[in-house]
């Protein structure tokens, strides 16, 4: 799988921009706040039909236009598509693949496979749950169109419970309505529970092996996932905290207060590790990531690392770079230090200087 070019038009800080990349390495280099993020973010806004940074499309659209647009082409396994975005301010915006317009975000995911790697993901062991729950349902929504399916109705179903029991807090003449989200969210709620489990087993089966060679054999590494609630028990869960539910105007249960844990050694990392060890465990696990995505659709998925090299040790650096030399990555970085001229094969340099890209080799 392999991104041939990007073309952009009022886009963040890009009037105008085309880009052809190479199938193995590109290095986009310069200052802060010049638009480097702003190419990885339109990759992923075209794998996925989401930023990664914002709820609301139209904070993409450069100021003083009323709409932008993406155009990229990837290649995968000899297959070609284009993908077209149009992205609107008064709008849903509309998207086209190979020309044909789609309806659905989940007949464009699929086509194209990203693993976003982030400064910020370097504090999923140690920030909150938000962040692992966040890093589980972007992978298994690229991957899983069921999974997909049932976190969206979970979701919007979520929301209508929980208003439904604020109204109920002050009146509850319409409480009887309630079974009728209570039934729809134990629906689709389990299979999201069910479905966090497989991934989370088969993520464990892969992140073993590359956690202790990372760590020079000396830490076994495990990753355990903490439902609020198990899928077996929901809907008796649900049903037992009603009351509670209506006091507290939310819902107390379900995949939206899931966690996961990790543990070193069997020991709890968020709790004990040191912060060289918290991160060497979210690098494992953005390779394992990796590779879970290379079984999981038998090709090689997209790398997006977002100046996260200068957030890791020289040791770390290796350990990373020397991972990834089989997949097309598109790194963002403030320079062309030193360590990667000396230590990684660059294939393609850009230079970014206030929304212009010059490529320099």
């Amino acid at each position: 799988m392999i991104i041939e070019s990007l073309d952009l038009k009022n886009f963040r800080n890009y009037e105008n921009l085309s880009i052809e990349f190479d199938s193995n390495t590109n290095i986009f280099y310069g200052d802060n706040a010049q638009g480097k993020t702003n190419i990885l973010e339109a990759i992923y806004i075209a794998a996925t039909t989401k930023s990664h940074r914002i709820a609301k499309d139209k904070e993409v659209i450069e100021f003083g236009n009323n709409e932008a647009h993406i155009k990229l082409v990837v290649d995968k396994c000899g297959l070609k598509y284009r993908i077209d975005m149009h992205i609107k301010k008064d709008k849903a915006k509309g998207i086209a693949v190979n020309g044909v317009p789609i309806k659905k975000a989940s007949e464009l995911l699929g086509i194209m496979n990203v693993v976003f790697f982030s400064p910020e993901d370097l504090d999923i062991i140690k920030e909150g749950p938000v962040l692992r729950r966040r890093f589980i349902d972007m992978e298994l929504c690229q991957l899983n169109k069921s999974y997909l399916f049932n976190l969206t109705n979970y979701n919007k179903v979520l929301n209508q419970r929980n208003k439904l029991l604020k109204e109920l807090w002050f009146d509850e003449k319409n409480k009887d309505t309630l079974s009728v989200w209570n039934y729809q969210l134990v629906k689709y709620g389990t299979e999201v529970i069910r479905q966090r489990e497989i991934f989370i087993n088969e993520l464990n089966s892969i992140i073993y092996d590359i956690h202790k060679s990372l760590s020079g054999d000396k830490e076994e590494l495990s990753v355990k996932y903490e439902p609020s609630v198990s899928a077996d028990s929901f809907e008796k869960t649900i049903m037992a905290s009603l009351d509670k539910d209506i006091k507290f105007k939310s819902t107390s249960y379900g995949p939206h207060r899931d966690d996961i844990n990790f543990l070193l050694n069997g020991i709890d990392v968020r709790k004990y590790g040191s912060q060289g060890q918290k991160r060497t465990v979210a690098l494992s696990l953005k390779l394992s990531e990796i590779e879970f995505v290379k079984n999981t659709i038998n090709d090689k998925p997209i790398l997006l690392l977002d100046d996260v090299l200068s957030e890791l040790d020289s040791t770390r650096q290796n350990l990373l770079l020397n991972s990834i030399d089989d997949v097309q990555t598109i790194i963002t970085c403030t320079g062309i230090d030193e360590f990667v001229n000396n230590r990684f094969n660059i294939n393609k340099i850009f230079k970014v200087v206030k929304g212009t890209v010059v490529n320099e080799n």
